[in-house]
This record gives structure tokens, C-alpha cells and sequence, in this order.
């Protein structure tokens, strides 16, 4: 009962980007040391997922949990008669692999934070309000902007940028807004799913070189079915009536807006093309990017001394990016790759792939998406060194993307867009929708096997 336990709750765990193959564990799974780490780390990430609740950011109990775990871990390797150097190999895998991702999230989150000051998204959001489009062209205007946004930007910021734009024209209408939401969830995370930019699973897939760039696109199809198929449905309910009258003003852009949108396509541009031809990790070429984004608020700041509107200081939209974020996947991959290295996640890696197979496994991964954080889940699939051939690396980056889409508490998106609706758009609104989503998820999955198998 207890090697039951100690399986189910490795797949709470959230671990670091692949150890490698030189990195032995300890095979210490049954020590009692080894135990208390693994609860430990379930009653942190237990926080973690209440955090809806208690207020309490997710970042501190996984810190926490994280320097304890390499606590006992350190004492563990002592008593096995591991080298310290074996150790502080182990450790310093873990701190290389989280420093390539903060700093590519931290540029990106920058460029976001940017656009969103120089009054970009404002301005997209009163265009569509003063349009005075019908519900029903709102419901397919708003989730397909979400799609294609959320490929470039987070799931949670597409989600609550356009969520703006459904409470706006929809502040009358409740059903409009809570299927709208649900509309922006589903949209949200299936337009992640395709581009190595739009979800962090895709990303860590991609930085960990189970797939290309361009390899990802070929999963555009399936995404597109993930999102149209429960909208289609959704469609259905919405009321064919006309928003009342909306007085909203044009926002202006601020100066330098466009260009600084430029800049991020170049950016992205920059990150792929140190990876493909350079074969340099990817946040460089995002560090690259934010560098010609330093310069050019400068110019800004030179040029428009005196105008509010051009004034930019680059330094306050790095400090506005998402810590809390940043520093709780400082406590996913210390706190998973502990756990790693004492030999966990070969034990889950066993009991799931061995065990099940690698298409029944990854499709599984994506239900527990919907309860757990799909971010976590990718941490546990890649610490576990699978051998997998690409159609599989691109299923399980679609099924971990899109399967947190069955709750509303399985993405960021819609535990925001909850927070944000002032209980029009709630838990069990999102749940009686549940099988036209699950429908999505399985002909997206069915779509790839087509396409791709």
C-alpha cells in the first residue's frame, strides 16, 4: 500500500528539466527519509493548489519545500557514500536548467509587460467594445484572438487581456459571459499547444531538444480542433441578441508601441535562430532581444523628455513581471529534482510508461493536467528520460497543454478568469461543459494520430 502511495504521489511532483543520462539517483525510494520528502513535497504542493483559498502565493511553500528536500537529499548521499561532486553535479543540472528558463520567461514576460504600458492591448480591447459586434460574433471574434495570441503570449495573460473585452460587452448579459469565459479557457490553452512560445510545456519541450521549432506546428491542426469543437457547441447557447450601446472611448497608443511589437517578433525570431543554426540554448537569443528593447526605451526616454506618453523605463517592467511565477518554478525544478535523484521519478516513469505504454501514458498525463498544473506534469515526463520518438513528444506536449481545459482549476487561465468574473463565470458553470471539452480532447488526439502517426 505505501509503494501505492509513494507512485500516486510522484505524479504531484514537479520536476526539473531531464537529468542526464550520467546522473545516477540514489535508489533510495524506500528510506524513510526518502518518504517524508515525498510528503513533504504533497503537503506544499497541497498550497500550491489552494491557493485560490488561502491567499498564499504559490512560490513560498515550494521554496521551502525545495531547500528542505535538498536538505535531506545532501544527508541521504552522505550516508549512501556518494562524492560531493557527485552531488553538486546533480544540484548544479538543476540551477543551469532553471536559469535558461527564467531568463527566457523573464524576457518574454517584459516584452508583455511593455506592450500592455504602451496601451497595446487597451487599444484592442476598445476597438472591439466601440465595433458593437453581435454575442455571437463576440464568442468566435474573442476565442479565435485568444487562440492566436496565446501562441505567443502565456495562456493567462490571452485569457484575462481578452476576458477584459467579455466583461466589458457582456456586463448585462451572465450566460454570455460565463460561457465566454469558458470559451477563452479552452481557446487559451489549445493555442499554446502549437508554438514553442505559447505554453511553458511546449517550451521546456523544446529547450530540452525532443523537437525542432517548426517541428511543433505540425500539432496546429489538432489545436485547432481542440478549440473548435467544444466551441461549435458552445456556440449553440449563445443568445443571437445585440450588446447595449457602449460609450467606450479609442484608446491612443503611446509612442514607440508598434515598434516595440516589432521587437518582440524579432525576438522570438533572434531565440529560434540561436538555437537552429547556432545551437545556443534559446534564451540568448531572447536576451539578445531584450537588450535591443533596453536600448530602445532609451531613445524613447531621450526623445520624449517632457511627453508622458513616451516616457519608458525598462527596469519597472522587468520588476512588474510575474515573480511569483518565476520563483515557484525555481521551486518546481529544485524541489522535483530532488525528489529525482532519490529515485522517484524512475519508480513513476516505470509504473506509468513500462506499465501502460507511451500513447495510453501521455493521454493519461493529460487528464491529470486538468487537476494538476500541466507545468508540474512536464517536469515529472521530462525528468524521466523517456525514450520516445517524435509523434509521442508531440502528443504529450498536446494532451499536457490542452487537457488542463477539462476544469476550470486546471490552468492559470481559468482559475484568473474565475477570480476576474465576480462569480458569473465559476467551477461548476465550466464543468457543464466538461464533455463537449473532453469531445475536443479526444478529436484533437485522434486528428494527430491522423495527421502525424
Amino acid at each position: 500500500m505505501l509503494h501505492l502511495l509513494l507512485i500516486f504521489a510522484s505524479l504531484l511532483f514537479l520536476p526539473e528539466i531531464a537529468l542526464a543520462e550520467e546522473l545516477h539517483n540514489l535508489g533510495l525510494t524506500g528510506t524513510e527519509r526518502g518518504i517524508y520528502t515525498v510528503l513533504l513535497f504533497m503537503v506544499a504542493y497541497g498550497f500550491v493548489m489552494t491557493e485560490e483559498f488561502t491567499h498564499l502565493r504559490k512560490s513560498k511553500p515550494v521554496i521551502f519545500a525545495a531547500a528542505v528536500i535538498w536538505g535531506h537529499v545532501a544527508i541521504l548521499a552522505q550516508e549512501a557514500g556518494v562524492p560531493n561532486s557527485a552531488l553538486l553535479t546533480a544540484f548544479e543540472h538543476d540551477l543551469k536548467e532553471y536559469a535558461a528558463l527564467m531568463l527566457f520567461l523573464l524576457v518574454a514576460m517584459t516584452y508583455i509587460n511593455a506592450m500592455s504600458e504602451r496601451n497595446v492591448f487597451d487599444a484592442l480591447r476598445s476597438w472591439l467594445i466601440r465595433k458593437q459586434f453581435g454575442y455571437k460574433h463576440l464568442f468566435w471574434i474573442t476565442g479565435i484572438i485568444t487562440f492566436f495570441l496565446s501562441s505567443v503570449a502565456d495562456n493567462l495573460t490571452s485569457a484575462l487581456l481578452v476576458g477584459a473585452v467579455v466583461l466589458a460587452v457582456g456586463a448585462d448579459n451572465e450566460k454570455f459571459v460565463s460561457i465566454g469565459f469558458v470559451n477563452l479557457v479552452v481557446a487559451a490553452n489549445a493555442g499554446g499547444a502549437f508554438c514553442p512560445f505559447g505554453d511553458i510545456t511546449s517550451l521546456m519541450v523544446w529547450q530540452a531538444g525532443h523537437a525542432e521549432f517548426f517541428d511543433f506546428f505540425k500539432l496546429f491542426i489538432p489545436s485547432v480542433v481542440n478549440y473548435a469543437v467544444p466551441a461549435f457547441f458552445m456556440s449553440q447557447a449563445i443568445p443571437d441578441l445585440q450588446p447595449k450601446a457602449n460609450n467606450e472611448e479609442a484608446v491612443i497608443l503611446k509612442a514607440g508601441a508598434l515598434q516595440i511589437c516589432g521587437l518582440f517578433l524579432l525576438t522570438i525570431v533572434s531565440a529560434v535562430c540561436f538555437k537552429q543554426f547556432l545551437h545556443l540554448p534559446p534564451f540568448m537569443g531572447m536576451m539578445l532581444g531584450l537588450s535591443v528593447l533596453m536600448l530602445y526605451g532609451y531613445s524613447l526616454k531621450v526623445r520624449y523628455t517632457v511627453e508622458a506618453s513616451g516616457r519608458f523605463d525598462i527596469f519597472s517592467k522587468v520588476k512588474a513581471a510575474e515573480w511569483d511565477t518565476l520563483l515557484f518554478f525555481f521551486g518546481v525544478v529544485f524541489a522535483v529534482g530532488g525528489l529525482g535523484y532519490i529515485g522517484y521519478l524512475e519508480l513513476l516513469s516505470a509504473t506509468l510508461y513500462d506499465g501502460l505504454g507511451a500513447t495510453t501514458a501521455n493521454i493519461l498525463v493529460g487528464v491529470i493536467s486538468a487537476v494538476i498544473d500541466n507545468i508540474p506534469i512536464m517536469f515529472a515526463v521530462l525528468s524521466m528520460n523517456l525514450d520516445m520518438d517524435l509523434y509521442q513528444w508531440l502528443l504529450i506536449t498536446l494532451t499536457a497543454g490542452v487537457g488542463g481545459s477539462l476544469f476550470s482549476v486546471g490552468s492559470a487561465a481559468g482559475v484568473a478568469l474565475m477570480g476576474q468574473s465576480n462569480q458569473k463565470y465559476t467551477f461548476f458553470s465550466h464543468l457543464k461543459w466538461t464533455p463537449v471539452i473532453a469531445a475536443g480532447y479526444a478529436a484533437s488526439i485522434a486528428v494527430h494520430y491522423l495527421i502525424n502517426g
